[in-house]
């Protein structure tokens, strides 16, 4: 049965508001100084963070490694002193995991955003593959977000699994089912990608699901025109465009049963009514679950 929760940094504070509110799950952010730091914590505190997950009743879907002291975890860095911490990092993510009842690991692919999405293959190939036999040995999943992290023209994508087209090219590299997508239809939406018909496509490979919806302001994009900015923004789930309807019927479709996280970046529903904004999301997206 597919379950309903919310992306945070670990706190014994957002797990009492989770409970409270009637969230089932969350993703909880993990990375070189953060909360949650694999290099730094011992069992001991490991189980001690389990303890207040298990006592809420509420469960760690999944661990988002993405960020750290030392910026993004680029795992494809063409600088070769970054792109060895990152990747030791994450391995020590993935070795990790098991130890905290986690079975997904989410990130995103960073690469050198300085070339073409598709020039950065051949490193993907070398450090996914060592990926990818770790989450094997480990029973882990790796879950690929879709964000492209854009910025102007020409569009400089950091992440270089932002696409369909881009996904097929990437599993194709590295075809262990160890690997697979965090999917965000946000990110699709605004890109132009039919994101209810790559939920069928790639159905053998979502492993974690973002709910995030996204609002197109139209006078902006007739002035800006697509490489411009300020023409969406991302919204909570149900007070933006997507269908989320069609997604969840596409998403029994498949029998997909994992988890579907909001990812709160929505601008008027932040700061002080951040909570009100994923109580909104969650009672919305509750109406879809059978």
């Amino acid at each position: 049965m597919i379950k309903l929760g919310f992306c945070t940094d670990y706190s014994k504070e957002r797990i009492t508001f989770a409970q409270n509110a009637g969230f089932d799950c969350l993703e909880i952010g993990v990375g070189p100084g953060g909360k949650i730091d694999v290099e730094k914590i011992d069992e001991k505190k490991i189980e001690e963070i389990k303890g207040v997950f298990n006592r809420a009743g509420i469960r760690i879907a999944t661990m988002m490694c993405a960020f750290g002291s030392f910026g993004a975890v680029n795992h494809l860095d063409p600088d070769p002193v970054r792109r060895k911490e990152s990747n030791d990092y994450f391995i020590k993510v993935l070795k990790s995991a098991k130890k905290f009842g986690v079975n997904v690991v989410c990130t995103n692919t960073f690469g050198d955003k300085n070339i073409k999405p598709e020039d950065n293959l051949s490193m993907y190939k070398k450090v996914f593959s060592e990926y990818a036999k770790v989450a094997e040995d480990n029973g882990v999943k790796i879950a690929m977000e879709n964000c492209p992290h854009r910025g102007g023209y020409p569009l400089t994508i950091g992440n270089i699994g932002y696409s369909p087209s881009l996904w097929e090219k990437l599993f194709s590299e590295v075809s262990s089912p160890a690997i697979g997508l965090e999917y965000d239809p946000s990110h699709l939406y605004w890109l132009g990608v039919d994101y209810i018909k790559n939920i069928y496509t790639f159905s053998s490979r979502i492993y974690a699901f973002h709910a995030k919806d996204i609002e197109i302001l139209r006078e902006n994009l007739a002035k800006e025109g697509i490489y411009g900015n300020n023409w969406w923004r991302f919204r909570l789930p149900g007070l933006g465009e997507i269908d989320w309807k069609g997604i969840f019927r596409t998403l029994y479709d498949i029998g997909y049963n994992g988890d579907i996280l909001i990812e709160h970046e929505d601008s008027i529903m932040c700061g002080a009514r951040m909570d009100e904004g994923l109580k909104l999301g969650l009672k919305y997206l509750k109406t879809f679950i059978v």
